[in-house]
This record gives structure tokens, sequence and C-alpha cells, in this order.
């Protein structure tokens, strides 16, 4: 069963529905990144004020396919000036391929890494045969090890190889980003809505900030696939942002339009900016949570 929200274009013939996909506003709803030099600045020299914690940990989050690899492989391409290929992922398949826990560590070559870390997790499926969300809220308080291998059928339990029964602050999440294609954000099935929706509501309740991705706009919008400077002008992106906001019940300005390096073989600004103004966010919100448990404990 899956979930049709009001949308124009849904009910419009394909011939319709295209030119809407073409549709664009005369001044971007939202203006386009700068200062991509500022921001790798910021990056490179963040460290987390909570002087407990040694780097802050973002998770992402998604239906299979949403793009999560392929967004922390951006990440890395962006990081270091040059596509990488760090996330493994599968587009033929159609089935979750990250079965593992994974963290991610970014290098600034001789000064180390980055202070910031990225965790891949297996995807949301309908039924059975996807991550369990109980293993994702286990996930958020730092009960999965690293490695862990997850059991869509089988969830994870204290006593279990997988399990950390101690977790540290560093274990814990301190950002989680949903991930879900802007090509289908009006298809997502009910099922993996309502699972998607679990995993937010348990994260509120530990206050860990929560912000969203919406990944592949060159495939939604043929005009943000000819340059990435008109994905914050397209009316039909704008339109699925919206639909997203109503779906989880995030705020508009907490979720970004990403386009991914995917058959790039070369980095370039545009694509950058998005990127890095969405990553950027994530460290901020996440650096205010790791301050604010840094207070509460003072």
């Amino acid at each position: 069963m899956f979930i049709f929200y009001s949308c124009v274009h849904i009910m419009l013939p394909l011939c319709e529905r295209v030119i809407f996909s073409l549709a664009t506003f005369s001044k971007p709803w939202r203006p386009f990144p700068e200062n991509n030099e500022n921001i790798r600045t910021f990056l490179k020299s963040y460290k987390p004020r909570n002087q407990d914690a040694n780097h802050l940990r973002i998770l992402f989050l998604g239906p299979v396919g949403a793009g999560k690899s392929s967004f922390i492989n951006s990440t890395d391409s962006v990081l270091q000036g040059r596509v990488t290929g760090r996330g493994l992922t599968d587009a033929t398949s159609g089935k979750t391929f990250t079965k593992k826990y994974k963290t991610f560590k970014f290098s600034k070559g001789s000064q180390g890494h980055y202070s910031f870390v990225c965790n891949d997790i297996m995807g949301m499926e309908q039924n059975d045969s996807g991550v369990h969300v109980n293993d994702v809220i286990l996930a958020l308080r730092g009960h999965v090890k690293e490695g862990y291998e997850f059991i869509p059928q089988q969830q994870l339990n204290e006593g279990d190889l997988g399990y950390r029964s101690c977790p540290s602050l560093n274990d814990r999440v301190h950002v989680l980003v949903t991930v879900v294609p802007s090509d289908s954000v009006s298809l997502l099935s009910e099922e993996v809505v309502k699972k998607l929706r679990e995993v937010r509501l348990a994260a509120s309740k530990m206050d860990i900030p929560q912000l969203a991705i919406l990944t592949k706009v060159d495939e939604a919008c043929p005009k943000a696939k000819q340059d990435p400077k008109n994905i914050y002008k397209s009316k039909y992106l704008k339109e699925q942002v919206e639909i997203f906001s109503q779906l989880l019940g995030l705020p508009v300005n907490c979720i970004f339009l990403v386009k991914n390096y995917s058959s790039e073989i070369s980095s370039d600004d545009a694509t950058d900016a998005h990127i890095l103004c969405a990553l950027k966010q994530m460290i901020v919100y996440g650096d205010d949570f790791l301050n604010h448990l840094n207070d509460t404990f003072e």
C-alpha cells in the first residue's frame, strides 16, 4: 500500500508532469549556497565544544536506494577535492546493499582527520526485509558495535556479540539525517514512513537533532540536472520538500536538496556547494546538542 499525497503532478498526464518538473521560479526560493571556502575552513577547524567528545557522529537513515552511501561518498569527494568511492553502492539490485554498521572518517592529510564521522546503516524496507527500527534506536544510543551485520528478522539484544553494553559519548549518535530520493517522496510506502517516524520520535525523546536530505535532484528535475544552481528554483523540488516536511514533521529549513556524485569523474563547485551547506548544518546542530549535554552535566 502506498501513500499518495495531494500533489498536482501525480494526477497529471505524463507530458504535463514533465512540463511541471521543468517549471521554475524567477528567483530561488532558498538562496544558493555560497562561500564554499568559508565552509571548508569551518569544517577543517571544527572541534566539539564538549571536550568529552572526540568527534561528532552523524547517522544516515532512509529507505533502500535513497543515496545514503552515495552522500557519504560525495561528502568525501567534496572534502578531498576529487571523486571518491569509499562507501560501496549498488544501483541494480533494488535491495539494501549496506549490511554492516560502519563508521566513515574523513582525512585531512597530514593534519589527521576531521572531527566528525558518518555512519551508514542498512536501508529500511517494507515488511521485515530491512533494518529493524529497534536496531536503529540502539544505534542512536551507541549500543551497536562497529562492523555489526544487521539481521532484519532478528533484532540486536543485550548480550549479543554486536551489542555494546556501556556506550561512551563518542559511541552515541549526535545528529540523525533521514535520506530520501526527491523523485519518490510521494511514493514512500506507508510502512516505511511509519518506521521513519518511529525512529524520529525516539530521537526526539533523546533530544537528538534531526535533518533530512532529498537526493537525486538531477533525476527528479531536468533543470537541476542541467545546472545545480537551479535546484532551489525548481517548483517541483520545492513541492517535494513541503510534502516530505508534512510526512515526517520536519521543518522545511531542516530539509536540504543535494545532487550526489554518481557518473562524474571530477567534482564541481556548484554540486559541492549544496553538499557543504547541508554538512555544515549537520555539524552546527550536532555541536549544539553536544554542548547542551556538557551544560547539563556541569
